[in-house]
């Protein structure tokens, strides 16, 4: 009996524990930032093998690398584990561009971080809203919400820059035409506020600015509105048909 039993706990405790290595384990290495096509020959000659169960584009990590990985590393596993790792796309998917445009930059610098995108160049533009953004931006033409634009694009902001403090004379367009007067004041750094029609006198000119709020040579500031009083235009007497 007890021959019996020696044998029989020598098989459990010594042999079998021969066969599978009882009480050895592997640490599973940091496989983070390795390339993909390094993993096998690096795992082989560690007796592990690998599986890819995700890819994801990040933008500004190298396409074709290691993001993350389970076991994580340091953990103790039997040789031949498979080892379950995320890799970073080689491209970036396209998503629809989100509407920047009436937010503050705050909210627009939030939204595009939650939309994988980035913040670009920030531009200022004299207008009465500080710091809302007047239009969005990419490669340098106006990007409209809803086209498509890659992830982690990098998205430019033009933004209002307010009132500002300092002041000037608001500048004459008395007597020009509409459309000049609208290039003046714009010109000026203002902008073209109502547009008031007037029944013309004798002396004055038909389809011109016969007056103007502020007046001439009143202080104002830049993005500061004007608004403009203009005689009809001259209508053209239809052509007879005979």
């Amino acid at each position: 009996i007890c021959s019996i039993l020696v044998l029989f706990l020598g098989f459990f405790f010594i042999f079998l524990s021969f066969i599978i290595n009882h009480g050895e384990a592997i640490t599973v290495p940091d496989l983070k930032k390795m390339n993909v096509m390094e993993l096998e020959d690096f795992l082989d000659s560690r007796d592990l093998r690998y599986e890819v169960s995700d890819c994801t584009f990040v933008a500004g990590v190298t396409p074709l690398s290691v993001l993350a990985q389970y076991p994580l590393p340091g953990a103790k596993v039997k040789d031949g584990r498979k080892i379950y790792v995320t890799i970073v796309s080689n491209s970036a998917p396209l998503i629809k561009m989100p509407k920047l445009t009436d937010m503050t930059l705050r909210s627009a610098q939030m939204l595009l971080k939650s939309m994988g995108l980035e913040e670009g160049k920030l531009s200022y533009v004299p207008d009465m809203a500080q710091n809302a953004v007047l239009r969005q931006m990419y490669n340098g033409q106006v990007i409209a919400p809803g086209q498509p634009i890659a992830k982690g694009s990098k998205v430019d902001l033009e933004l209002g820059e307010g009132l500002g403090t300092a002041q000037f004379d608001a500048p004459s367009v008395i007597n020009m035409p509409l459309d000049e007067a609208k290039i003046a004041i714009i010109g000026a750094g203002l902008k073209v506020g109502q547009q008031m029609t007037v029944p013309p006198t004798p002396e004055q000119a038909n389809g011109v600015v016969v007056r103007q709020n502020p007046s001439v040579g009143s202080k104002v500031r830049l993005g500061d509105v004007i608004d403009v009083w203009v005689t009809p235009e001259m209508e053209t007497a239809p052509t007879e048909v005979e």
